[in-house]
């Protein structure tokens, strides 16, 4: 706790200050490509820099395989790309062992040919398309980073993320993924349709003759240092609080002051893991927009992406229409936040530090 609450350094606020720089470039090469979801691309690149995994849910042609692609062109790193199917086998992911002939002794042995998932950025199109199995394997490796194959354990090349895509409208033929399995993911993230002057934008866009080439802003070393800066960031007690707080409080088989709406609803709720999520995505959050600290407005900000997956609800809300987002506004508005109701007799860490100018 002391670690976690000590002041950053010299070095480290200029390394805040550049991933402030950094993450404007971003957007702003970005939006050469993506008309509007700014919330998405934000949601996004906190992940990224909290080494977290995301599976963005929306209907066709809203351009996520675009957003996952241009990203990683803004980032330097390299990017593959899975589309999902039924017949995919977990080898066609991680790779085999196939017989090659060594030309210059004429014998043969056994060499593993790296598949797809040997990238920094790894866009698994339609992940409820393909069987369990080949789920696992993908699933695995976000996990431990590494793959197995013939025996024998590979380490994946860092950074590493999985953006994950699924279609919400068509359920036939699919493999939805276990809850257990969506609790590796980081963010859920809902892209939405653009509005009516977006529209008109994107079609201004992908139906002129240019074709858009992106500036390269972090490198790799420099994403792994920026996320190593992430995570010293410093929290006051009370903000961590609040964040336990809100997971705590979905969980209705737990010996825990439970809202009754949460009672009536949920059949079961967000693990320890949603509060991780929840800290370590608003000091991403906090970095993003220059601030040394964590507010509990960062963690307000990601708690829709964070916990939407995690909150099971049962046959009656699905009969009153009542969604995880919903549950989570209301989990919002109740929660307190004064010191005072959430840290008691507590004396909390003077963190607070002057946000960067502009």
């Amino acid at each position: 706790m002391e670690e976690a609450n000590r002041p950053l350094g010299e070095g480290d606020l200029a390394a805040v200050q550049k991933l402030k720089n950094a993450y404007d470039s971003m957007r702003a090469e970005l939006s050469r490509a993506i008309v509007g979801q700014e919330k998405v691309l934000e949601q996004l690149l906190i992940s990224i820099f909290s080494k977290g995994h995301c599976i963005l849910i929306g209907v066709p042609g809203l351009a996520k395989t675009l957003m996952v692609r241009s990203l990683a062109q803004t980032l330097s790193l390299s990017f593959n790309r899975i589309q999902f199917t039924p017949d995919l086998m977990p080898s066609d992911i991680t790779g085999t062992d196939v017989i090659q002939e060594d030309q210059a002794t004429g014998q043969r042995c056994m060499q593993y040919i790296k598949g797809p998932i040997f990238a920094n950025v790894l866009l698994a199109d339609e992940i409820n398309r393909t069987p369990p199995k080949t789920q696992a394997a993908l699933l695995e490796a976000m996990q431990e980073l590494q793959v197995t194959a013939g025996g024998k354990k590979y380490t994946l090349e860092q950074p590493f993320f999985v953006l994950a895509t699924q279609n919400p409208i068509e359920q036939e033929g699919t493999y939805p993924l276990p809850e257990a399995q969506l609790d590796r993911f980081m963010f859920n993230i809902m892209v939405e349709y653009p509005s009516e002057q977006e529209e008109l934008d994107i079609m201004k866009l992908t139906t002129s003759p240019f074709d858009m080439i992106l500036n390269k802003v972090l490198n790799r070393e420099e994403i792994m240092h920026l996320q190593d800066i992430v995570r010293r960031v410093p929290i006051a007690d009370v903000v961590m609080k609040y964040a336990i707080t809100l997971a705590r409080q979905t969980r209705v088989h737990a010996e825990e002051k439970v809202p009754e709406f949460v009672k009536e609803w949920v059949s079961w709720g967000a693990g320890p893991r949603a509060s991780q999520y929840l800290i370590i995505g608003a000091k991403a959050r906090a970095v993003l927009q220059g601030r040394y600290y964590v507010s509990i407005d960062d963690i307000r900000a990601v708690a829709h992406p964070v916990l939407r997956h995690r909150i099971i609800t049962n046959f009656s809300a699905e009969a009153e229409g009542v969604t995880p987002n919903k549950i989570i506004d209301k989990l919002i508005e109740i929660t307190p936040t004064s010191e005072s109701e959430l840290v008691k007799d507590e004396k909390l860490p003077d963190v607070i530090q002057p946000s960067i100018k502009e």
